[in-house]
């Protein structure tokens, strides 16, 4: 697969995790433990804004790779 594919499924599969990521947050962050609860609510933004990044890091990896000598 050559440098430009994975470009282009990296950045469709980032998309997607920024979104469900994004959706998933707005949805825990609606519960009411969390909702009434100043620090917690803290934490987690802090978690949930900084998170994605560890799913993503590995998809980066993937697309920036060299193109094989095939």
């Amino acid at each position: 697969m050559t440098i430009r594919t994975r470009k282009l499924f990296g950045t469709v599969a980032l998309l997607v995790l920024v979104v469900v990521w994004s959706l998933l947050g707005m949805t825990i962050a609606q519960t009411p433990w969390l909702a009434n609860s100043g620090l917690l609510q803290a934490i987690f933004y802090v978690v949930a804004g900084l998170g994605w990044v560890l799913p993503a890091m590995p998809i980066i990896s993937w697309m920036s790779r060299p193109d094989s000598a095939a």
